[in-house]
């Protein structure tokens, strides 16, 4: 009878644990109330709801600050943005105007550590014509470029989006070229980041 009675209080205890368990996972209980979507909403699509300005416009997203073309290829920079921590990151849109699919193989880099990375980004560079300085792409430890790599490439006519890290000129210099082989140089203005 002590044995039966043991693993009935083992029984009960382990139920009572599991309810409790379940009683905390619910929250406030606000998603358990009549008409409350469950589905999670981004913090941009809460913004729009409440009336506030989307975050991406206030970041300058879809300015164009400048805009080169070669050989059916269109690069647009949308953002050149200094970091805190001495990075500036720099991004847009390339557009394939060419018949059939571009890999980018001409814009890859001639520096040995930088061959691997293909049709991408790695041979861009920076030039601050004020402090007569060239940044290079930043790499990782394994020379990978930090850059968008058009692995498979781009489909004529579409349109994706890129970035490249450089190291950022020093505070004051605020205006830079950017520089992508077979590429015209893109004359843009650096913003701080937050």
């Amino acid at each position: 009878m002590n044995i039966r009675r043991r693993a009935m209080t083992a029984v009960a205890i382990t139920t009572g644990m599991v309810l409790a368990a379940g009683a905390c996972g619910g929250g406030d209980g606000e998603d358990d109330k009549p008409g409350r979507d469950s589905t999670p909403t981004s913090s941009a699509e809460r913004s729009k709801d409440e009336g506030a300005e989307d975050p991406s416009e206030d970041q300058g997203s879809g300015q164009t600050l400048a805009e080169v073309k070669s050989n059916g290829i269109t690069l647009t920079v949308t953002s050149a943005v200094r970091d805190e921590g001495g990075f500036l990151t720099v991004s847009g849109t390339v557009l394939n105007g060419k018949s059939g699919r571009w890999i980018g193989a001409e814009w890859a880099s001639d520096e040995q550590e930088l061959k691997k990375n293909g049709g991408s980004l790695a041979g861009a560079s920076l030039v601050d014509e004020a402090g007569k300085k060239k940044y290079l792409i930043l790499r990782d430890t394994e020379g990978r470029c930090l850059c968008t790599q058009f692995q498979g490439g781009i489909a004529q006519g579409a349109t994706t989006e890129w970035f490249a890290q450089f190291p950022a000129p020093p505070e004051g210099s605020n205006k830079v070229q950017l520089q992508v082989p077979s590429m015209p140089p893109a004359s843009i203005d650096v913003s701080e980041g937050e």
